[in-house]
């Protein structure tokens, strides 16, 4: 049984203000600077794999070795490319976008007023 959240409903005004604060502003940015061109990079490097599988299957079938040709080693190129991003962004996260969003959100939390009888969160 899920049990009733205790924070109370966010103040559209005071939501406003923190999306126009500066620090959010940089947060956002940050953000977007990381995502943005790395999504569109994998997106790229995707759509190059299903082009050469659908227009050059002669180059996809070269052999590399045994049985391993150049369609098999650039598929699991593309897992081990989801892995490393995955790994890069949590790096990066760690040091550039979690340090200002926690100062962001323990100073929004500061500037909350506090019911009677409920500490500040």
């Amino acid at each position: 049984m899920d049990t009733p959240s205790t924070t109370r409903p966010a103040d559209p005004d005071r939501l406003e203000h923190l999306e126009q604060s500066e620090e959010f502003r940089r947060l956002r940015s940050s953000f977007r600077g990381f995502a943005f061109p790395v999504t569109a990079g994998f997106i790229l490097w995707y759509l190059l794999y299903v082009l050469l599988s659908s227009y050059a299957p002669d180059l996809m079938g070269t052999k590399l070795f045994g049985h391993v040709n150049v369609a098999l080693v650039l598929g699991l190129l593309q897992f081990a490319s989801t892995f490393t991003i995955a790994a890069w962004y949590s790096r990066y996260a760690d040091r550039r976008l979690d340090p200002p969003a926690t100062a962001i959100r323990e100073g929004r939390t500061a500037q909350a007023p506090t019911e009677p009888g409920r500490a500040a969160r």
